[in-house]
């Protein structure tokens, strides 16, 4: 199944390549109304997570993907269509702390379906911009602010990571160490990042191995855990709550 796929830990670890392949494909590809249609006909606007004020396009067991091959799907994986526990976190962190990000320059990183770039949007953040390496999550995240009635988001489809020149105020990280060499890479990045910038790093994760067994778990705060829809349970196999964790080199 696709779920299936999508919520083994070691599938993560293919994303890159995954993405080089897809973005071969968007060349002379599918339009971006292509996308949009595609993303409407194969997941539906849900409410059903940690933050209810938010809806978003996402995959259910209702879309007609959710239980077929996954060699059927014609993309990349659809990480941008599942609400990840972090992301969770961070947006239900946001939407009640709205003075993390009121009057502030935002970047999500990974941002996969938006919601942590829209619950910075919606807590009055002056700018967000919602980072993702995989061009269909930039369609679905404009579809995502659509539906919220929000202004469209600028969405950067290249790598971030490692990139000093532009400050942000708050750097959002949901679900982002699910791999050893990239918790490493963000390591080393928002490390130097602090020190420069001296930006709040807020990072959501529902506690996966890559990420209790990060070496640098003495420079993390934690600020808030919450318990875990029931329905997010199941599909993260027995998860059962996720984290705010705040960056302190």
């Amino acid at each position: 199944m696709l779920l299936a796929r999508l919520a083994s830990p070691a599938v993560r670890s293919w994303l890159p390549l995954i993405n080089l392949r897809f973005s071969q494909q968007l060349t002379g590809g599918p339009s971006a109304l292509d996308l949009r249609t595609f993303v409407a006909c194969n997941t539906e606007p849900v409410r059903e997570h940690l933050t209810p004020e938010i809806s978003l396009w996402l995959l259910t067991p209702r879309c007609r993907f959710w239980s077929q091959p996954a060699e059927l799907w014609p993309f990349s994986d659809p990480y941008w269509a599942i609400y990840w526990p972090g992301g969770q976190a961070l947006s239900r962190y946001l939407l009640d702390n709205p003075a993390v990000t009121k009057a502030k320059k935002v970047l999500d990183l990974g941002s996969g379906c938006g919601a942590s770039a829209i619950a910075a949007s919606m807590s009055g953040a002056t700018h967000v911009l919602a980072n993702d390496i995989d061009p269909i999550a930039a369609v679905s995240i404009g579809m995502n602010c659509k539906l919220n009635k929000i202004p469209p988001l600028p969405v950067a489809t290249e790598s971030l990571i490692g990139k000093m020149e532009e400050k942000w105020d708050v750097i959002l990280l949901g679900d982002m160490f699910y791999d050893e060499e990239l918790a490493a890479d963000l390591h080393n990045w928002l490390t130097e990042y602090k020190r420069f910038h001296g930006s709040e790093i807020l990072i959501g994760d529902p506690g996966r191995a890559q990420f209790t067994s990060y070496r640098a778990q003495n420079w993390l705060q934690k600020i808030i855990e919450y318990e875990l829809p029931e329905t997010t349970k199941k599909e993260n196999y027995g998860l059962t709550s996720t984290t705010v964790w705040r960056f302190l080199p």
